[in-house]
């Protein structure tokens, strides 16, 4: 989202209008999830995606028709029944919640636009929460949050202020939505605005140069240390936005670590590994990942242990890192790896999707086919 607010805040300056489409809310299977948007210009340009197709071409209309009418907020919701889904090309039967925003006054919105690409660019974060659906004339009205929970506009009363400020607050360390309602039926979507996930690779080697590059191309800030120089320079990673290099021990403390950030450690020998693994524990990265075997891995937990390092983070740890591909060259590794750090970012498990035989058994019986089941 972060080139949509780009265009908003660039937008706003030059004092042009436009309109911003969101997804608010869904349910079943749907091309986009709460938070995507949309911004469509006065001439009908556009910047981001709704998912394509019929809906967002909906959408687009709709934006540019309360452009035209200089209209209020507008909340708009979809089912994408099979006749939809067919014409889009779509595989998806859920339902779709939109808020769709006219900025009429674009000097308004500079400050909160500015205040967005900042936090995208890692200064500070910022979380805003609107009134989306009411049918109490309450729709639009917003506040806007920061992480120490000051706050700058309203929601109408004092205690729905409050509610709004401590769900922003929980979804700021990760650039989270939320949505709620209100005993009046009011609906509130909250959206918080922080820096993009890093990934701080602990160890310059294949492995660590491939994840580099996958991390990368997903979105991740990345982050390098490593004690020799050959092995973290922007020659071999030149994608990085800080390298480090010197002991292993003082690695986590050269870079801003937050629940946002994973770590992977994969030194040179297990004697680093053991005092890396150590040091990325004590950091609240919200994912910390171990390269090696089991064996080594409850070695470096017996030690750790002694140390004082509680249970519950060893227990955090991804160890032996990554999914269960089967892969053994780098390139195969990091995406494993790259596959399980997303998994734990969307609060998934990382299992295959593939439909289950008995769905389909059923599908033949229903239908009474004659078919071969192995």
């Amino acid at each position: 989202m972060k080139n949509v607010y780009l265009e908003a805040s660039s937008l706003a300056e030059r004092d042009e209008k436009f309109v911003l489409a969101t997804v608010v809310n869904t349910s079943g299977s749907t091309p986009q999830k709460p938070g995507a948007c949309l911004l469509v210009r006065s001439d009908g340009s556009t910047v981001g995606t709704l998912g394509g197709g019929c809906v967002e071409g909906d959408i687009w209309f709709a934006a540019k028709e309360a452009l035209r009418h200089n209209s209020e907020p507008i909340y708009k919701d979809y089912f994408l029944n099979e006749e939809i889904a067919a014409q889009d090309g779509l595989v998806c039967g859920g339902s779709m919640y939109f808020y769709i925003e006219p900025v009429l006054d674009p000097s308004s919105y500079t400050d909160l636009t500015k205040a967005i690409s900042k936090a995208y660019d890692g200064v500070g974060a910022v979380a805003v929460a609107t009134v989306v659906n009411s049918n109490n004339g309450n729709i639009g009205k917003r506040i806007t949050i920061l992480p120490s929970g000051k706050a700058e506009g309203t929601l109408g009363n004092k205690a729905l202020d409050e509610e709004a400020i401590n769900s922003a607050i929980s979804c700021m360390p990760m650039g989270k939505t939320h949505r709620f309602e209100t005993s009046s039926g009011d609906e509130i979507f909250v959206v918080a605005y922080t820096s993009p996930p890093s990934i701080l690779l602990i160890g310059g080697g294949h492995v660590n140069v491939a994840t580099a590059a996958i991390a990368e191309s997903v979105g991740f800030r990345v982050f390098v240390a490593d004690d020799r120089k050959e092995f973290a320079n922007k020659d071999r990673f030149p994608m990085a936005e800080k390298l480090f290099v010197g002991p292993y021990k003082d690695s986590v403390k050269q870079f801003d670590i937050t629940p946002n950030t994973a770590i992977v450690v994969a030194s040179r020998g297990h004697q680093f590994d053991d005092v890396a693994l150590e040091k990325a524990a004590e950091t609240e990265a919200g994912y910390v990942g171990l390269i090696g075997s089991k064996r080594k891995t409850l070695l470096i937990y017996e030690s750790m242990l002694k140390n004082g390092i509680s249970i519950d983070r060893i227990k955090s740890i991804h160890a032996p890192v990554g999914l269960d591909l089967g892969g053994r060259d780098p390139s195969e590794i990091a995406i494993s790896i790259v596959s399980e750090i997303l998994a734990w970012r969307h609060g998934k498990t990382g299992k295959s999707l593939k439909i289950d035989d008995g769905l389909i058994e059923r599908l033949v019986t229903k239908n009474s086919l004659s078919v071969e089941i192995q």
